[in-house]
């Protein structure tokens, strides 16, 4: 949140009439980036988009996690380092989350890509919408406070599927 982005102009304020929303669970590094390139692809196309954050997706919109958020290869066997696949014994030896997400955080900012509090910043200046799970929110005794002031709120899961009613809804 230290950038200022620039909101591009596509043209058109009316938008495509087509609406995207993301279920957001997971909170590890590796599954946040799916998302988030998909709602920046998505709004640069003039679709409407909300992310929904739950369960260890809130990590996040949470102050004090998002930019912790970590990979860990331990049981993902398509982890390579370089173009050597490694050994799943490997994985979860002491040191290797560490390692491993080091990595892929300088493979990410070596491509200009935003870090994920960044890149909720700039999808929020998009026009993108991000709305936290309450029930998980209840589960994790996570107030408004705890969460990133551009949140649009705290709904239940009956709410955002009515708001969503005829988009397209991926579960990330």
């Amino acid at each position: 949140m230290s950038e200022d982005f620039v909101v591009p102009d596509f043209g058109s304020s009316e938008g495509t009439g087509r609406h995207l929303a993301i279920i957001c669970s997971k909170g590890n590094l590796d599954m946040a980036y799916p998302g988030l390139i998909l709602a920046n692809a998505a709004l640069g196309e003039g679709v409407q988009v909300d992310l929904f954050f739950t369960f260890w997706g809130f990590d996040m919109i949470m102050r004090d996690r998002a930019d912790e958020m970590a990979f860990s290869p331990a049981g993902n066997a398509a982890m390579r380092m370089g173009n050597v696949r490694m050994p799943q014994a490997l994985a979860p030896a002491p040191g290797m989350t560490g390692l491993a997400t080091r990595m892929l955080k300088k493979q990410i900012a070596d491509l200009g890509i935003p870090t994920v509090p960044d890149f909720l910043e700039q999808i929020v200046a998009s026009g993108g919408a991000l709305w936290a799970c309450k029930m998980s929110a209840d589960m994790f005794h996570v107030t408004e406070a705890d969460l990133r002031d551009d949140l649009s709120g705290i709904i239940n899961a009956a709410t955002f599927i009515e708001m969503t009613d005829g988009a397209q809804i991926l579960f990330i």
